[in-house]
């Protein structure tokens, strides 16, 4: 009997989003405001809390979602509370409070909306990140 080859399938995934940390010491409700406010936004709680899955598909947290899909450029931003029930978003990034997902983004400059979110009373600090860079970016689907 020959010798078995194992094959393994490897994917790479694409990310089809911008991602911004943000530090702030106020609750979501007010950070929503002062983001809607300064960005000419109007991001609205989400009936459902955004769920984080594994690649197996189980369940691994549950965390506050604000989203607004602009009907004119039709970007989609999410806010997503990073710490809910003590577990993590993003692990790797324990010190942000919020992330801001910037999906079908094809006018909006990045650097602008992180300039315009510096200025927002509720907002510490303000953070880019390339989602390939983080490991657990792997379980979020939008």
């Amino acid at each position: 009997m020959g010798k078995q080859r194992k094959h393994i399938l490897t994917l790479e995934y694409e990310y089809d989003y911008e991602m911004i940390g943000i530090c702030s010491h106020h609750g979501d409700y007010r950070l929503v405001w002062g983001i809607n406010d300064k960005l000419n936004l109007q991001l609205e709680k989400a009936d459902d809390d955004f769920v984080a899955v594994n690649k197996k598909g189980q369940h691994l947290s549950k965390h506050s979602l604000y989203e607004f899909k602009d009907p004119e450029t039709a970007a989609e931003y999410y806010l997503i509370k990073n710490k809910s029930e003590g577990k993590f978003l993003i692990p790797e990034k324990q010190e942000v409070d919020y992330f801001l997902f910037l999906r079908e983004n094809y006018i909006e400059d990045v650097a602008d909306l992180v300039a315009k979110l510096k200025n927002v009373t509720s907002v510490l600090a303000v953070f880019t990140f390339d989602p390939e860079e983080i490991s657990s970016t792997e379980n979020l689907v939008f």
